[in-house]
């Protein structure tokens, strides 16, 4: 079975890629190849993927833009599933948009801000796709993904498409209904507030250099870490362990916020998971709280 020339039909020629380093699509900028990386056009592709992939036994992962995943230096065997710009639609309509699950949170909140529309500058300058801030009710400065999604269309791995209400969504503190049922985010309702252009971009300049000014944005990193464990602050507990600046080659806890593991330079993934797990360790013999990651983890 020619496996590539599969995945081309079902997905075109130009959207299929042959041992793609999956460095040039994480945050970290770290990782070995994938044996095939691909970009569907739409739902109906993304279908025929995961039915071939299925049906001949071929592993493969649903990745979007890379902000929250370390992949090992060995790459992935299998076929790397990206929905990102391909997938990137976006309808305005009064006060509700409803955008491709690979739009940017920075363009998804711009559009808004274009037309009107507040209640998403605290996504602004959160490095996801709009896919994984709804997998993951992503937040930042007191606001989350909940607080403005109306409904989200998602894929079974079987290929079965629903809609799911705000309500079926069970959206928590970083986690939601699609995770636990591993389901894959196509696209979602959103509904915000009128408001008044110039105060809206205002307010996400605001938030943008407070988060220059407290994260160290200019290394490669998956952003925070740790999960922020119940009654505690991730970042505190590892700087009274005195773990900023702890390195390994070029993986090191940031001298910054102490919250974030940062690439500063040619950084092995598997530099940045000896790091995480040193934090971990060191957490746990000093504070006994064990710290869970938000980075996932692939192909280790």
């Amino acid at each position: 079975m020619d496996i590539y020339r599969s995945l081309c039909d079902i997905a075109k020629e130009e959207n299929v890629a042959v041992n793609e380093p999956m460095s040039r699509h994480t945050s970290f900028r770290t990782g070995g190849p994938a044996d095939y990386f691909v970009t569907p056009d739409n739902a109906k592709a993304l279908v025929g993927l995961l039915r071939f992939c299925d049906e001949e036994k071929i592993s493969y992962h649903i990745h979007g833009n890379g902000s929250n995943v370390l992949f090992s230096d060995e790459g992935y065997r299998g076929a790397i599933i990206s929905i990102g710009k391909n997938m990137s639609d976006i309808d305005i309509e009064g006060d509700e948009i409803t955008a491709g699950s690979g739009i940017s949170l920075s363009a998804l909140s711009s559009a808004a801000a274009g037309k009107g529309l507040a209640g998403l500058e605290f996504a602004s300058g959160i490095p996801g796709t709009l896919g994984g801030a709804v997998t993951m009710n992503a937040g930042a400065y007191g606001g989350e993904m909940k607080d403005v999604l109306v409904s989200v269309d998602v894929c079974s791995r079987d290929g079965h498409i629903t809609t799911l209400s705000k309500e079926e969504l069970e959206l928590g503190y970083r986690t939601s209904i699609i995770q636990k049922k591993d389901y894959i985010v196509l696209s979602a309702k959103i509904k915000l507030n009128k408001g008044n252009e110039e105060d809206i971009r205002a307010l996400m300049r605001e938030l943008n250099n407070r988060r220059r000014d407290k994260q160290p944005l200019e290394y490669g990193s998956a952003g925070s870490t740790f999960k922020r464990p119940e009654g505690h602050f991730a970042g505190k507990l590892i700087e009274e362990c005195g773990l900023k600046g702890y390195r390994v080659g070029d993986a090191m806890v940031s001298e910054k916020h102490a919250g974030f593991v940062v690439n500063v330079g040619e950084a092995s993934s598997e530099d940045v998971l000896k790091v995480i797990r040193h934090v971990q360790d060191e957490v746990k013999k000093v504070h006994n709280i064990s710290l869970e990651t938000e980075v996932k983890l692939i192909g280790f």
